[in-house]
């Protein structure tokens, strides 16, 4: 019988795994804390569990994190790292440090099937979902890694943002116990508010999530219409803009913030001309609480797209300003060793045939003058 991977519980799971021990629940509350916060992996180093549970676990269980492939490190700090999750897949997750805040961007599948145009991870297909143990690992490495770097036992990661490799509410009975693990007091403590989930538009799953484990939520947008977004994001032309502007309304009601953000990849002539912006404005203004994210597109060759130049994006961002939504432009993080937003692309042993299904003719859009 294979050894179970304690990483793969939330606390409410490990304390059904130890009562089918024989344990009492209290016991799975300190197993939990020696796995998250202490970062244990050998159960001889848990010195306040006893010694019976001790041995019944060594024969059983193990706590197994991702094997590293490799670490960059930027000039500006960040840092990334490649995990092995077998099979010739690997996924990256990456390290944000910040003066007020530490901030890790983690996968939740190796490839993605979405295929948005402007991401780098679409582009190298799908293989699988990632498991709840492969999604928590990739926090338990980096926290406990960087406390070390660091000579400290304070907590280092305050901010977890489910930004990278993979569509997360497309892996949904993984993520919700992994985001579980991450709020709980028992675990890494994070606040609801400090806990985001970035989707394509999933809509079902954005409703799921409301009621089962609601964290800050953020939307790649990336258009103020469908028919540019069905080409940009081809998920719209499932959920289209209104079901999905629907669905983050019902998400406010339990939401840890009162908006919702909006991401918006910037693309030379294809979505950044000051017409789109007010496009975008008479879309969202009076009808959904928001904040929009303004991102420089990190080019990739096979994407046959163009970063907005800066004059672009300003021009942009002061139409949405001065229509009133509080709008932030992206510090682009980590490019020179490929850690930026949409430039994460791991190993992904592809199963959806990516390569012919990501050859498309170049996005038609009318260019403003």
């Amino acid at each position: 019988m294979d050894a179970v991977n304690l990483l793969c519980f939330d606390l409410p799971g490990l304390a059904a795994y130890c009562e089918q021990l024989g344990e009492k629940k209290f016991r799975a509350t300190q197993l939990f804390r020696w796995i998250h916060q202490k970062g244990a992996s050998d159960f001889d180093q848990m010195s306040d569990l006893a010694k019976s549970l001790r041995e019944k676990l060594a024969g059983r269980a193990v706590i197994q994190g991702l094997d590293v492939i490799s670490e960059h490190v930027s000039a500006d700090g960040t840092i990334k790292w490649l995990f092995d999750v077998g099979a010739g897949n690997a996924v990256e997750a990456v390290f944000i440090p910040e003066d007020d805040r530490g901030t890790l961007c983690v996968s939740s599948q190796a490839g993605c099937a979405v295929g948005c145009r402007f991401c780098s991870t679409g582009h190298q297909g799908f293989s699988r979902n990632l498991s709840t143990a492969e999604i928590v690992a990739q926090l338990w490495f980096a926290e406990h890694n960087l406390r070390r770097r660091q000579n400290t036992t304070e907590r280092v990661i305050s901010n977890v943002v489910m930004m990278g490799m993979g569509e997360p509410l497309q892996n949904y009975d993984q993520l919700v116990p992994a985001l579980k693990t991450m709020l709980d007091d028992h675990g890494y403590g994070l606040s609801r508010r400090r806990v985001t989930v970035s989707t394509s538009g999933v809509v079902p799953m954005i409703d799921r999530l409301r009621e089962d484990c609601p964290v800050a939520l953020a939307v790649s947008l990336h258009a103020p219409t469908d028919p540019l977004r069905d080409q940009l994001v081809p998920l719209n032309k499932k959920y289209p803009i209104e079901e999905l502007l629907a669905a983050c309304n019902r998400y406010l009601d339990k939401a840890p913030r009162d908006f919702i953000t909006f991401e918006y990849c910037m693309l030379q002539e294809v979505n950044d001309a000051p017409e789109q912006a007010q496009e975008l404005v008479k879309l969202l203004k009076g009808k959904v609480s928001c904040k929009l994210n303004l991102i420089p597109f990190n080019p990739f060759p096979a994407s046959g797209l163009i970063r907005s130049t800066n004059a672009r994006v300003q021009a942009f961002a002061e139409v949405l300003i001065q229509a009133g939504f509080v709008t932030t432009v992206r510090k682009t993080r980590g490019d020179d060793i490929d850690a930026a937003c949409g430039q994460l692309a791991g190993e992904v042993q592809d199963r959806t045939r990516a390569h012919i299904r990501m050859v498309r003719a170049p996005v038609t859009v009318a260019k403003s003058q």
